[in-house]
């Protein structure tokens, strides 16, 4: 159907069997005609691409050309209906609608009928329905009479059972009683019913009374005399009775048979102190099996007295054990704590053992029981007194009881959680008499000295032994107690690992003799291996670098230098693992424990390593720059090959970086932080020393230039200095020497370029120096050989650049050329060439990077 709204059709949606029976008589290929045309689809299947678009207006044009057919063949058709041949579908459309009438007429009429036929078989079925009706009324009657026969006579012969003691006749009758009881909870308010269930109810508190007594009588006195077949029909009346008569029956038991151990084992008793701990669970082991003897064939198996009686002895023996060692405090010792602590979780063990680790009925306890652990991978390899995979056990009136983790896993051991900081304190003793222990075979033995010309830095073999005592301790501890106890011996570890770093790391750096201060500061190693920047490491290590000659490391201090820095490494890995598996057993108390600031300490023990071997080499370097100043740099008139100051320092450190790089093989990321913290020193005095250099001729210059770029591509090949096969360095660390070499040779260039205008000299400085101050350029003035009281001008003009800026932007780069055009650009140019050649057999190589770990 079409709907006009807003001048526009909408197109009514036909049923899905409309669609169909049209598809059949009007088969069509064309996608317009599918029920399931999708507009979308349509035009991303005209126009797949975007180059497809260029043939829109064709396709537009078709599709109106179509639009224009339809319209044809729909007036066409029209016409043809309302002209000669109209008249035919008049006709059919009236014949159409007379058969309509026809079958609504008859459809009415078999509508009557059918309902004549339902009334004429209700009116035949009136009488079956009454007899229907009547017949389960009459069944429930009879059903109803028979249930409370069956209670009035029931009841009778209870009270005759009883009074005769006949149990086991009585436990199945009563059964069925409480039963036919319970079929007439609707009809309490019949007096007769009303009084039976009474009698019921009587009859049961009477059982209960009765048998409660006649089983103290039997246990309780000595001329009580036992029938074992009564008393086991008995049980089986406890079980149809009100649960608490059970239970209450039962407690008495328990506690009658534990009424010799609180004799035996009084507090005031030697037996009950800690040493004889053993003679407990042995009395509890003899008294199961004569309990097991003479009673076992009374109780049912499914009432798990004998394991009601182990944990009633459990709790009990807690108890005792914390009153006894409450009192006597004072005379308890590791060694005895231990001893009591290992007997009674094997004593726990057992137990679980031999119940299997079931629940027995009528139980208060639950998995959410704090004294059960659950079960897991890590505990098992932990500790061994956790239970084994059992299988469930069935009995013969109960469903098969679902396993529980061990409900005697510390039952009893964990009254020794308040004495435990007798065996933290003991542990502490123990690791500071092993740290003292390390220390004196250090002074005695010495650190490992170096086994061969590539040897490399070891972990320390105490660090080892110290942690393997760790293990041992958090092992044992675990199995102790997960809580405060453990939180303890967390503390005394991190205690212990403190003195560890003073007393044998820190205490062993070796000292670099100078005529000043010892060493001030370090820098933060951890803020390197993060993001290897340059901000304010510079400025560090100034104050690292004492006056005053130095007497250099040997090579066995070098590698002791790399051991400490290798051991420090290696604990601060381990105590994040410590940790970790710290804060996982201690579960709610994890965020009381915490090693950063230990951690940090090892950090330090890094920076100064690094620092102490920074120092070290920079020693050889400082008299070598300090010739530079030395030599007149106004008087070279040829530039040949490189300053011998510039190979007696690559030979330095072609002497010193492949040792250290051999002892730090196990600590990659440490050595390429030494690599980058050297150059940032040597770089930044390189730099100082050139601006102290006044009067520097052009030749000069650039005889200062060619060792600058000696000393760049010896700074960047550093890292894989002597190697064969070189590797590339990391692009942090290459980044920075071309940046600040770079800025080193814009110094040169800028001592090398004539002044034609003041200037243009200074927006050639603020193009290749944009962060260039005014002391920079007062000190590149001296070095062009300006006096003083020539500079006026200079500073004048930079400080109205500085002022108001510069309009040729201080976006400029270390490629932008000193001179437009002539001799100068000639000059530099050769230079270039001269080093490319010098170093074109020595390329870096590109088959492996230098990565932190």
């Amino acid at each position: 159907m079409l709907a006009e709204e807003d001048g526009y059709a909408e197109i009514s949606e036909l049923p899905p069997e409309v669609l169909k029976a049209i598809e059949q008589v009007l088969p069509s290929d064309d996608p317009l005609d599918q029920s399931s045309f999708d507009v979308v689809q349509h035009i991303n299947a005209l126009f797949p691409t975007e180059q497809s678009l260029s043939t829109l207006h064709e396709v537009i044009h078709s599709v109106e050309e179509q639009i224009v057919g339809v319209d044809q063949e729909i007036r066409g058709f029209v016409r043809q209906q309302t002209g000669r041949g109209g008249q035919n579908g008049v006709t059919a459309l009236a014949r159409a609608q007379a058969s309509i009438e026809s079958l609504v007429t008859k459809v009415l009429d078999m509508k009557g009928r059918a309902e004549q036929s339902e009334a004429a078989v209700r009116d035949m079925t009136r009488d079956i329905r009454q007899l229907d009706t009547a017949k389960k009324n009459l069944t429930s009657a009879i059903t109803t009479l028979n249930h409370l026969n069956m209670l009035v006579s029931g009841v009778d012969t209870l009270q005759t059972l009883v009074k005769t003691r006949q149990y086991g006749d009585v436990a199945n009758l009563l059964q069925g009683v409480a039963n036919v009881v319970e079929h007439f909870n609707d009809y309490h308010n019949i007096p007769q019913i009303s009084q039976l269930a009474q009698k019921v109810k009587d009859i049961k508190k009477e059982l209960g009374e009765q048998i409660s007594l006649e089983f103290r009588e039997s246990f309780s006195t000595s001329t009580g005399s036992l029938y074992v077949k009564q008393m086991k029909e008995a049980c089986l009346v406890l079980d149809v009775l009100e649960p608490h008569v059970k239970h209450d029956l039962l407690t008495w038991f328990v506690s009658l048979q534990l009424t010799e151990y609180g004799v035996l084992f009084d507090e005031n008793d030697d037996l009950a102190w800690l040493d004889k701990i053993d003679k407990r669970y042995t009395w509890l082991k003899k008294h199961l099996i004569q309990f097991e003897e003479r009673y076992a064939s009374i109780f049912p198996t499914y009432w798990d007295v004998s394991q009601r009686i182990a944990t009633q002895f459990c709790h009990q023996t807690r108890q005792d054990l914390t009153k006894v060692m409450g009192k006597r405090r004072n005379e308890i010792n590791v060694k005895l704590l231990l001893s009591a602590i290992q007997k009674t979780c094997s004593f726990e063990n057992l137990l679980f053992l031999r119940f299997r680790g079931y629940m027995f009925e009528g139980s208060d306890e639950d998995s959410t029981n704090p004294f059960l652990s659950p079960t897991t991978a890590d505990e098992d390899a932990l500790n061994p007194f956790l239970q084994p995979s059992v299988v469930a056990v069935t009995s013969p009136k109960q469903e098969p009881r679902p396993a529980i983790p061990n409900k005697f896993n510390r039952i009893i051991t964990q009254c020794f959680d308040p004495f435990l900081y007798i065996y933290v304190d003991s542990q502490d003793k123990n690791l500071v008499e092993l740290i003292d222990k390390f220390v004196s075979e250090l002074k005695s033995s010495g650190f490992p000295i170096p086994s061969g010309p590539d040897a490399n830095g070891v972990v320390l073999a105490n660090c080892a032994d110290l942690f393997v005592f760790y293990k041992k301790c958090l092992v044992q501890c675990t199995q102790l107690s997960c809580g405060e106890p453990l939180l303890n011996l967390g503390f005394v570890f991190i205690k212990r690992l403190r003195d560890y770093c003073s007393k044998i790391l820190q205490a062993n750096l070796p000292k670099i003799v100078t005529n000043s201060t010892s060493l001030a500061s370090v820098t933060n190693i951890t803020r390197e291996l993060r993001d290897l920047n340059t901000s304010g490491l510079i400025s560090n290590f100034q104050s690292l670098l004492k006056e005053g000659e130095s007497v250099r490391f040997t090579r066995n201090e070098l590698y002791r230098l790399a051991c400490i820095l290798t051991t420090a490494e290696y604990c601060v890995e381990t105590m994040q693992q410590l940790e970790e598996k710290l804060k996982e057993k201690l579960g709610n108390l994890a965020p009381k424990l915490s090693m950063e600031s230990e951690k940090s300490s090892f950090l330090e023990i890094i920076d100064t390593c690094v620092s102490l071997l920074v120092q070290d080499l920079d020693s050889t370097c400082e008299p070598l720059l300090a010739s530079i100043t030395k030599t007149a740099w106004q008087s070279v008139d040829t530039v040949g090959d490189q300053s011998q100051y510039v190979s007696e320092i690559v030979t330095q450190w072609r002497l010193t970086v492949p040792t250290l790089r051999d002892f730090l093989t196990n600590s990659r990321k440490y050595f390429v932080i030494f690599c980058q913290q050297f150059a940032k020193v040597f770089m930044s005095k390189y730099i100082s020393t050139l601006l102290k250099c006044k009067g520097i001729s052009k030749l000069g210059a650039q005889q200062l230039l060619l060792d600058t770029q000696s000393l760049k591509t010896a700074l960047l090949d550093l890292p894989s200095i002597t190697l064969t096969v070189k590797r590339k360095p990391p692009d942090k660390y290459s980044k920075l020497i071309v940046r600040e070499m770079g800025r080193t040779e814009m110094v040169l260039k800028l001592t090398m370029a004539p002044v034609e205008h003041i200037s243009s000299f200074v927006d050639q400085t603020t193009k290749l120096i944009p962060d260039c101050d005014l002391t920079e350029f007062s000190k590149i003035l001296d070095m062009k050989g300006y006096k003083r009281q020539e500079q006026g001008p200079f500073i004048d003009c930079f400080k109205g650049k500085m002022m108001y800026g510069s309009n040729d932007g201080i976006g400029g780069t270390s490629t932008v050329d000193i001179a437009d055009t002539g001799v100068e650009s000639s000059r530099i140019k050769k230079l270039e060439k001269l080093i490319k050649k010098r170093y074109e057999n020595k390329p870096l190589g590109k088959s492996e990077v230098l990565s932190q770990k």
